[in-house]
C-alpha cells in the first residue's frame, strides 16, 4: 500500500495540518518526521453542535483527531518533554486522547529539547545575529544532535544514565551560556525539571521505526508529515535563515527510519499566495495594503507565536524549485478563498538577477534578485462552497490550472476554507 509524504512548498505555514487531518481518514498510520514545537499545525473540526472547534497541535501528528489512527513521533524530532506533556494535557482535554491510549508512539531516538537548549535558543535571539526561531530550543538540540552531545529520549528510562549525558552537554554549553550573560543550569537542576512528566512519557517510548516499517508490511497506509518548509529546509532553504532540520521530503525516510521505496507519492502544500515569518528575504513581498489585506484575511498569525507572517504573491519559481528537490507528484492549493475580491492577482513568473533573467529561483541571489511578474484578473465570487473544480469561478479556476501548467504538477486538492469540508478533492492520493 502507498506511503505519501507530505511536504511543505514554501516557506511554511501552507496548511499542511488541515491536509493531514483530512487524508488520515483513509490512513492507518500518521508519521511526523522531523522538526519540533516550532511548528504549529491548527486543525478546525465540526463539533456537536453545529460549529467548529480549532486544535493545534505543535508535536503530536495531525491524524490524532482519528480514532483507529497510530500517531508516530519519528526519530527525527527533536521534543520539548514539557511542551510535549502540555500538549497532551490540552489533548485529554478536549476528548481527543486518553491517558495509556497505545495509539500514540514516542520514538525512543528521537532527541529531547532541555531547558539550557531553550536559554540558549532565547539569549541567540537577543543579538545582532538573530534569524527569527521560535525561541523554542530547537537549533541548540539539533546543534548537540550533530555534534554528538544529544541526548535520546530513550533516556528517560534511566535517569541516573540520562544525567550523566546531560553533564557531557552542558559542559561544551557552559562557556557560551556564560559569555551571554547568565548562569547554566545543572545537571541535577535539569532532571529535575523533567521529572513530573517522565513516567508518562515512558508508557509511550518504543522503537519508532520499527512500528513504521511493521506497518509498511503488514499492508498500512502511511502518511508521513513533515513540518515547516521546502524553503527553510537546512540543505535546500535560504540558508542561514532556515530550521534545522530536512524539511524536505529526503527527511521523511531518515526522520522516520525507513527507506525511499516506502514511499510512493510526494504532495506539496502551497498557499494560493506565499508567507514569511521571520527573517531572510522575501521578494514577493507586500509592504502595502494589499499585503495586510491577505494577513487579515488569511489570518496570518502564527500558531505557536503569535507573530503577524509576512505576506507576499505567489512565487511559481520557488514551486518548481520545490518539485525538483523533493520529487512532488502531485500539489494542493490551500486558502484559495483568501483571493476573493482582490482586484487582480499577481503571479510572479521568473527572476531578474546580476547574471540575466532566469525561470529558476535564484536561491542564492534572492536578497537582490527581483521578482517578474505577469498579472491575472482576481474573481468576486466566493469559492467557499465549491466542491469541484467546475464550482469555482472562471478566473480562480484559471489561476490554479496556471499553478498546474506552471510547476508541471498535477492538483490533488484545493482548499477552499479552513474546514475538513471546504475541500475540492480532484485525485485520491491513496490509489
Amino acid at each position: 500500500m502507498p506511503g505519501v509524504t507530505i511536504v511543505g512548498a514554501q516557506w511554511g505555514d501552507e496548511g499542511k495540518g488541515k491536509i493531514v487531518d483530512l487524508l488520515t481518514e483513509g490512513a492507518d498510520l500518521v508519521v511526523r518526521y522531523a522538526g519540533g514545537p516550532n511548528a504549529g499545525h491548527t486543525l478546525v473540526i465540526p463539533n456537536k453542535t453545529g460549529g467548529h472547534d480549532k486544535i493545534v497541535v505543535r508535536l503530536v501528528p495531525s491524524g490524532i483527531l482519528w480514532p483507529e489512527t497510530v500517531c508516530v513521533l519519528g526519530n527525527g524530532m527533536v521534543v520539548d518533554p514539557l511542551a510535549l506533556s502540555k500538549e497532551l494535557d490540552e489533548l485529554v482535554g478536549k476528548g481527543v486522547w486518553t491517558e495509556g491510549d497505545k495509539r500514540l508512539v514516542l520514538s525512543d531516538r528521537a532527541h529531547m529539547i532541555l531547558p539550557y537548549h531553550l536559554l540558549v535558543d532565547g539569549l541567540r535571539e537577543k543579538g545582532q545575529f538573530a534569524v527569527g526561531t521560535t525561541k523554542r530550543g530547537i537549533g541548540p538540540a539539533y546543534e548537540d544532535k550533530a555534534r554528538r552531545n544529544g541526548v535520546h529520549l530513550g533516556a528517560l528510562r534511566d535517569l541516573a544514565r540520562m544525567e550523566r549525558h546531560v553533564a557531557r552537554a552542558l559542559d561544551a554549553w557552559a562557556p557560551t551560556i556564560r559569555a551571554m550573560g547568565e548562569t547554566p543550569p545543572t545537571p541535577a537542576d535539569v532532571v529535575a525539571a523533567i521529572r513530573p512528566v517522565v513516567d508518562r512519557l515512558v508508557n509511550l517510548l518504543d522503537d519508532g521505526s520499527r512500528v513504521v516499517d511493521d506497518g509498511i508490511r503488514g499492508g498500512k497506509k502511511v502518511i508521513f508529515e513533515g513540518a515547516q518548509g521546502t524553503l527553510l529546509d537546512v540543505d535546500h532553504g535560504t540558508y542561514p535563515y532556515v530550521t534545522s532540520s530536512s524539511a524536505t521530503s529526503g527527511g521523511a525516510c531518515t526522520g522516520a527510519g525507513v527507506g525511499p521505496t516506502a514511499i510512493s507519492r510526494v504532495v506539496g502544500i502551497t498557499k494560493a499566495y506565499l508567507t514569511r515569518v521571520g527573517g531572510g528575504p522575501f521578494p514577493t513581498e507586500l509592504n502595502d495594503e494589499t499585503g495586510e489585506t491577505l494577513r487579515r484575511n488569511g489570518g496570518e498569525f502564527g500558531a505557536v507565536t503569535g507573530r503577524p507572517r509576512r505576506c507576499g504573491w505567489i512565487d511559481l519559481p520557488a514551486l518548481r524549485y520545490a518539485r525538483r528537490v523533493n520529487g512532488l507528484t502531485d500539489l494542493i492549493v490551500t486558502k484559495l478563498d483568501v483571493l476573493t475580491g482582490l482586484p487582480h492577482i499577481d503571479v510572479c513568473v521568473a527572476y531578474d538577477t546580476p547574471h540575466g533573467r532566469v525561470r529558476d529561483l535564484p536561491i542564492n541571489d534572492l536578497d537582490v534578485a527581483k521578482p517578474v511578474y505577469e498579472r491575472m484578473p482576481g474573481w468576486t465570487e466566493r469559492v467557499e462552497t465549491a466542491r469541484s473544480l467546475g464550482e469555482l469561478p472562471e478566473k480562480a479556476r484559471a489561476y490554479i490550472e496556471r499553478i498546474a501548467r506552471e510547476v508541471e504538477v498535477p492538483i490533488a486538492m484545493v482548499s477552499v476554507g479552513p474546514q475538513r469540508e471546504a475541500t475540492i478533492p480532484v485525485r485520491n492520493l491513496f490509489a
